[in-house]
């Protein structure tokens, strides 16, 4: 089980991580923008704690801090958003889009709910492969409020549901999809669409870092046991914008008021109180070495080659064809 320090550095490397990748965003190190996930770090940190190697995740648009709770490599990941030959998945998935098997995490998605899917096959894929009944992965598939109502998010969890396939479908509920508040958006509610399938669904404090934790503990134990799915809603809130194009563009959808009241609730905060103050800086100073190092092997990592263009198309290796022909 994560300790109280464990927890305190995820939370506050995927801040910091978050704030240096605007920062490059904003010098045009990185091209394109990225979804910052600022102010949503429990939900990464306490619920990737829960899980052991071997389990299986998937992410959203918004995934930096999924991944780097899953233990990636910071630089990589880094590197990846600039677009370098270092990155994870060599420059070619960018910001929405790094995967690294290696780690369980079966990629980002910026199709909006379609990761649920693919959760779902890769665990039902290993178990069947696996040597015992109750082995194999448990799979997390995270999502937004957002993802709700896609038809293909609840065929998988109606097949997560009949098939037993122990997927947690966690649903980060930051109250906004782009600017569509979740009011004007989901009839019912979220965890009565898990419940329509017979899953246990429960709404939990998405700020917490430790309260995270000990929902989505719970909730994989069960899985692990029972080889059955739920659901968990986190309630949650991003303090940023839902894309960094918003810091030029002079859009506004939320009151000042809101968001002010939001960050009186802010995870790094809230899981930094319950370390002493030569812990918390001691961590902080780990943070900023570590970042500081990744912003430069980042920087200084090399572009893909063009000429490289049509590789890793295929998972056999055949290369693709200049023209498509």
């Amino acid at each position: 089980m994560s300790t109280p320090c464990d927890l305190y550095r995820t939370v506050r490397l995927i801040r910091r991580f978050e704030e240096r990748a605007i920062e490059l965003v904003h010098s045009g190190v990185i091209i394109g923008g990225i979804h910052p996930y600022i102010g949503q770090e429990a939900v990464a940190a306490g619920v990737c704690a829960a899980l052991r190697d071997g389990d299986i995740i998937t992410s959203t648009h918004r995934g930096h801090g999924h991944v780097l709770a899953r233990n990636a490599d910071p630089a990589r990941m880094l590197a990846e958003l600039a677009g370098r030959s270092t990155g994870l998945n060599k420059g070619r998935g960018g910001s929405m889009h790094a995967a690294d098997f290696s780690l369980g995490i079966f990629g980002a998605n910026a199709i909006v709910g379609a990761n649920g899917a693919i959760t779902v096959g890769a665990v039902w894929a290993a178990r069947r492969q696996a040597a015992e009944a109750q082995g194999g992965p448990v799979g997390v598939s995270f999502f937004g409020d957002g993802a709700v109502n896609q038809g293909v998010l609840l065929e998988a969890m109606n097949l997560a549901a009949l098939w037993r396939v122990p997927v947690l479908f966690v649903c980060e509920n930051n109250g906004y999809a782009t600017s569509l508040t979740v009011e004007d958006a989901v009839a019912g509610t979220i965890t009565g669409r898990a419940e329509a399938f017979g899953m246990p669904a429960v709404t939990v404090d998405g700020a917490d870092p430790q309260v995270v934790l000990d929902a989505a503990d719970a909730a994989v134990r069960r899985a692990r046991a029972e080889g059955r799915p739920s659901l968990i809603e986190y309630r949650t809130y991003r303090f940023d914008a839902h894309h960094t194009w918003e810091h030029g563009s002079g859009v506004r959808y939320r009151d000042e008021a809101e968001v002010a009241t939001a960050r009186t609730r802010d995870p790094v905060a809230i899981q930094g109180a319950r370390l002493s103050e030569l812990d918390r800086m001691a961590i902080d100073d780990e943070i900023e070495a570590l970042l500081g190092s990744a912003v430069e092997f980042a920087i200084g990592s090399p572009r893909p080659d063009p000429a490289g263009a049509l590789d890793h198309l295929y998972a056999t290796g055949m290369r693709g064809r200049p023209g498509g022909g």
